[in-house]
């Protein structure tokens, strides 16, 4: 439905533009600078948003309502909060704002819901599904900084869907697989086997996901595999990779892709002998080589 916006008089625009200055107003008197920064700017574009497209009182309700139904389906595993600045593109936003391109480093993108600390440790070459399905895939790679130097003992924390389209917290049984922890090695090296990563879906059964639908939206996400690394002097680097050639790249519904973070994972048949001399018991199994690049911490 389209709304007939109508001109309007100077003296409505000067009650709205009156009640922006009084709300903005009311925070002069904030203490902390940054605090007040943040909502007078919020006062503003939220103020300047309902006059754009002159919401209706119907319209905000609706809005409220939403809002709420994001609260009430948020729970200690799932966060409708995060879903929504994720597809509204907020998510990536705030990672470009806050991780600014500097020389060779790797692109950052959006950290996503399903992080869960306390992974479980595995060494150099270790399987991180811990039996949850999918394909083998054997992943390598180096830790540098933006010099070329190593960086040993970066921690890598990585985590992935299975090939159901669902991370272990998903489940309810309290398993754990498709994540772990490793260390880079004194060359900067490590490796380790995960799963081919495949396409899946946000959870689309709540608030966002009939926001997704009445747009005309898909909740599927590109086929991916989540890294987190960290080193002391380095920025913390939260991000992906991506399976070149899937077709999602270019409609991730969370705005997540990067083209430098598209990689070849490479089929391997059967027969293949495994880096490590594995026993894939007569799977097909793929491979990648994501070399990360750390900016410093001091930027």
């Amino acid at each position: 439905m389209t709304s007939v916006h109508h001109p309007l008089t100077e003296e409505q625009i000067r009650r709205e533009d009156e009640l922006v200055q009084t709300v903005v107003a009311s925070f002069d008197g904030a203490a902390d600078d940054r605090l007040r920064e943040i909502m007078q700017a919020l006062v503003r574009h939220s103020h300047a948003f309902v006059r754009d497209v002159r919401l209706t009182e119907a319209e905000w309700s609706s809005a409220i309502a939403f809002l709420t139904a994001c609260g009430h389906i948020t729970d200690d595993r799932r966060q409708e909060f995060i879903l929504l600045s994720d597809v509204l593109g907020l998510s990536m936003q705030t990672v470009a704002v806050n991780n600014e391109a500097y020389a060779d480093a790797t692109e950052a993108t959006v950290f996503g819901p399903f992080f869960v600390g306390d992974a479980p440790l595995v060494e150099t070459g270790g399987d991180i599904a811990f039996g949850s399905p999918g394909q083998p895939c054997w992943v390598e790679g180096t830790v540098r900084d933006t010099q070329g130097a190593p960086i040993a003992g970066a921690r890598i924390e990585v985590w992935e869907a299975d090939e159901d389209g669902f991370y272990d917290v998903q489940y309810t049984d309290d398993r754990v697989g498709g994540r772990a922890h490793l260390f880079a090695d004194d060359d900067g090296g490590y490796a380790f086997w995960g799963l081919t990563p495949t396409p899946y879906p946000i959870p689309h059964d709540g608030p966002v996901g009939q926001m997704l639908e009445a747009v005309g939206r898909s909740p599927m996400r590109a086929s991916h595999l989540h890294f987190m690394v960290a080193a002391e002097g380095a920025r913390t680097l939260v991000t992906h990779i991506f399976v070149r050639g899937d077709e999602l790249l270019t409609s991730d519904s969370v705005f997540g892709v990067k083209d430098s973070l598209i990689l070849d994972f490479h089929e391997q048949p059967a027969d293949a002998p495994t880096p490590d001399g594995r026993d894939l018991g007569g799977r097909t199994w793929s491979r990648t080589r994501f070399d990360i690049v750390l900016a410093p911490s001091d930027l």
